[in-house]
Parts: structure tokens; C-alpha cells; sequence
């Protein structure tokens, strides 16, 4: 049971922000955009995540309370409506419309961006400012890492935030894995608060206040950074869930790209269409906030009858989803060469540079060989299961451990399992299963490198 207490000012002030359109119209974009095409369950909303950040934002102000003792209750109320908001400018299907957007340079498919224009004006920012006449400001700089930091900053932005902690064990659930459990209770009970410092090549700047592990949840943080890290081969990475994210940004790209280049009508949607009226006004925020996930899934019948073949093929592999087939090349070429899989160094080199010289020819051979239709699409990405904490914020962003003589040092000085942990690397070719010859092509130019690669190497 998540309770606003409408007796307290700000959270009277934050049940009012929840009931505006802004806020509202995260019910309609879900937290996974695709995944649940491949875990049904996985169709929970921005808007019950936000929420599930708030509830774990409170726990983690009690920790900060029971520490301190004295409490910083502006500092408080910032903390709990940035955790409350940090998340109202995503877009339709969450991180698959960044990608349109970085494809096609549109600020305002960029959910930071978005969210800090809602926070900072408009309906949001005039009923924050009900608490006092700058603060959907401070609101805002707390969200972007911005202003002055204090312990409460890293309730929203650090290794055991509320986002994290709350998305972590929302999408083991709703996706149904059983991976990544996370002993969340016994992490709530051992997190102590310390000054960190910071500095700019090995200049100090001075120091933070965080959240850190006691001795006694080294190997519940442990876990933690395991169950983060096999989220994302299990269910953000997932081969077919990065499928849909391909076709619907090929599928976004080819629109937008049609209806600014005014040929409205092949994309099969009206010129009154929300996508349509974006994709002409992609500077405007009204435009953005009438974009959800039920406008697309509405559009893509109308957009498989459209008299663009492109736009119609994608949209009705989207609809029924009729994905494309997928490659695993990296796999292929990892096996290649390490088919015992032991990670060892020496065969690393080869594995890194067969990978990028098979990219280098795949990309070739889709400008070369194009269609109506994408004949190929390339995936790559890859995850670090844990950063060090280099740069300028440098120890203020690892998980520092407090050992039993009171000294402060990097989790990865201390567990062996997470010092072993190697990045996770995808690399992923998709076609459409009906195109012989593109597979045919992939699978020559995979075996045609792993040989020069090898022959390289002898």
C-alpha cells in the first residue's frame, strides 16, 4: 500500500502533480517497451514505476533520518518529487524512441530533455511552486545532477537510488525471471552514509555525502551487482525484444522522413495524426506529450495499409509481430575462437577485431544490396556489470564498502565475484526470414573474416 498523507504539504503538493496530463500519460508507456512480446507480464507502466520510486524514495529518506538525526526538510521535499517525476518525458515504448530521435536529431525524443521542459514550466512546475516560488527549479537541478549535492541527491542518483532500486525488483517480477533477486531488505537495513571525495585528475574538489555498504552486505551487494547485470542479457537485451526496437525505429525513421519530405499520405496516417503532427512540429511539447504507446499500436493498422512498402511491411511485422530472424554473430565468432568460453585474454584481440571487420562488411553489403525494406539490420551493444567510478565524481560513484576497521573501499576490492565480472557484448545481425540471399550473405561474411582473422593470428 503506497499512501499519500494529504495532511503534509508535500505530498499533497505531489498527489496534485500525479493527477496532471503530464503525469497521467505514463500510464501509456510502459516500463520495457517490447519485452512483454516476449514476457507477457512485462506490461507494467512509467507511470506504476514512478510511483514504486516515490514509495522507496520515503525508505530511503527514513535511512538518512536515522542516521543523521537533524533533517534537511527542503532538501526532503526536493529529494521525494524529483524521485516522484524524474521520469515524465519518456516517450512511446520508453528507450526505443530515443533511438528514432538520436537517428533523426530530435530533442524532444530525448526523455531527459522532455522531462526537464515539464518539470521546469507549465502545470507541473506551477503546482511545485505552490511549496515555494523556485522550487520546480530545484527540482529539476536535483533530477540532471545539477546544484548543491547533499545526501539526499543520492536518493535519486547514485548506486542505491530509488530508481534502481525500484525498476530492479519491478521487472524481475513483471517479466517473471528468476534471475537477479536482490535482498533488498537486509541492503535497506546496512546502508550507512559517509563523505567521499571527489576531484578532477587527481585534483581533490573536495567531497560528498552517499550512501554506503557495511561490513555485513558484502555479499547482498554482491548479488545486487549481479542481479543488475543479468537483467540485461535476460530481459532488456533479449534478441527479440531488440528486434521490435529495430523495426520500430526503422518504421519511425521512414515516417517521419515521408511526412517532412511531404508525402503525408504514404504513410497511410492522416495529417492530423499525433505521429504525423510530431514528426512536422517535432520542436513542439504539445506534440510530444499527445505521443504515448496506444498511439502507436492505434497507427500501425493504418500504417499497414499504407501505400509505402516499407512503412507497410514494418508495420504489420510490428503489429503481428512477425519479427525478423536473428544472427547471433558475436556467438558465432566468440565460439569461433573461444569455444570453451574461458574469456582469456588471448583470445579477446581476435574476437573484438573479426567482430568489427564483420560489421565493416555487413554495413557494406546493406548500402550495396538496399530494398523497399531493410534486408538487414545490425544490432551491437554492450553492458559493464560494474564501473569503477573514474572521472571527476570518481569514488562517489562505485559502491564504496565500509570494512570492519572503518576504512572505505571499492566493492571490487572486496569481492572477487564482482572483480571477475566481464562486460556483457552483444553483436546481432537481423533479417527477414524470407531473403535468402541476405542470410546467405551474413553467414558467408562470417566465416570469410573468422578465416582472415585466423590467419592473421598464425
Amino acid at each position: 500500500m503506497i499512501t499519500f498523507d494529504l495532511d503534509l504539504e508535500v505530498e499533497n503538493v505531489l498527489w496534485r502533480v500525479l493527477e496532471t496530463r503530464p503525469f497521467q500519460r505514463l500510464r501509456r508507456v510502459k516500463q520495457l517497451g517490447f519485452s512483454d512480446l516476449v514476457y507477457p507480464g512485462a506490461s507494467h507502466s512509467r507511470f506504476a514505476h514512478s510511483i514504486g520510486v516515490f514509495h522507496t524514495a520515503r525508505q530511503l529518506l527514513d535511512v538518512v533520518h536515522r542516521i543523521k538525526g537533524d533533517r534537511e526538510v527542503s532538501r526532503e521535499k526536493m529529494a521525494l518529487s524529483a524521485a516522484l517525476i524524474h521520469d515524465l518525458g519518456h516517450g512511446p515504448f520508453s528507450h526505443a524512441f530515443e533511438k528514432v530521435g538520436e537517428r533523426l536529431g530530435l530533442k524532444l525524443a530525448d526523455h531527459e530533455h522532455v522531462s526537464d521542459l515539464l518539470i521546469r514550466n507549465g502545470e507541473v512546475a506551477e503546482i511545485l511552486n505552490e511549496i515555494s516560488s523556485a522550487f520546480a527549479i530545484d527540482v529539476a537541478d536535483m533530477v540532471k545532477k545539477e546544484g548543491r549535492k547533499t545526501v539526499h541527491n543520492a536518493v535519486v542518483s547514485s548506486q542505491f537510488d530509488a530508481d534502481r532500486l525500484d525498476y530492479m525488483r519491478r521487472d524481475r517480477l513483471m517479466s517473471g525471471t528468476q534471475h537477479a533477486a536482490i535482498d533488498f531488505a537486509w541492503l535497506m537495513a546496512n546502508l550507512e552514509i559517509a563523505s567521499v571525495p571527489i576531484g578532477l585528475d587527481d585534483a581533490p574538489l573536495g567531497s560528498i555525502e552517499t550512501f554506503v555498504i557495511g561490513p555485513k552486505a558484502i555479499h547482498a551487494a554482491e548479488a545486487y551487482v549481479l542481479g543488475l547485470f543479468q537483467l540485461y542479457p535476460t530481459v532488456y537485451f533479449h534478441k527479440a525484444t531488440r528486434g521490435a526496437e529495430k523495426i520500430f525505429t526503422e518504421l519511425l525513421v521512414r515516417m517521419v522522413n515521408l511526412a517532412r519530405g511531404g508525402i503525408v499520405h504514404a504513410t497511410g496516417l492522416p495529417v492530423g495524426h499525433p505521429l504525423i503532427r510530431f514528426a512536422l512540429n517535432a520542436e513542439s511539447l504539445e506534440s510530444a506529450l499527445c505521443l504515448d504507446d496506444s498511439v502507436v499500436w492505434g497507427a500501425l493498422s493504418l500504417m499497414a495499409e499504407a501505400s509505402d512498402a516499407m512503412i507497410s511491411e514494418l508495420a504489420t511485422r510490428l503489429r503481428d509481430r512477425k519479427l525478423y530472424k536473428c544472427i547471433d554473430v558475436r556467438s558465432r565468432i566468440v565460439h569461433e575462437f573461444d569455444p570453451d568460453s574461458t574469456g582469456d585474454s588471448q583470445y579477446i584481440m581476435s574476437i573484438e577485431t573479426c567482430c568489427a571487420n564483420v560489421n565493416k562488411k555487413l554495413s557494406e553489403w546493406i548500402n550495396d544490396k538496399g530494398g523497399d525494406s531493410p534486408r538487414v539490420i545490425l544490432d551491437e551493444a554492450a553492458r559493464s556489470p560494474y564501473k569503477v567510478g573514474e572521472g571527476s565524481k570518481g569514488p562517489a560513484e562505485r559502491i564504496n564498502v565500509r570494512t570492519e576497521g572503518g576504512q572505505l573501499v571499492d566493492l571490487k576490492m572486496r569481492s572477487r565475484v564482482v572483480a571477475g565480472l566481464a562486460d556483457f557484448r552483444l553483436f546481432r545481425a537481423y533479417y527477414n526470414e524470407s531473403d535468402s540471399e541476405a542470410r546467405s550473405a551474413i553467414t558467408q561474411i562470417i566465416d570469410s573474416e573468422v578465416a582472415a582473422c585466423r590467419s592473421m593470428t598464425h
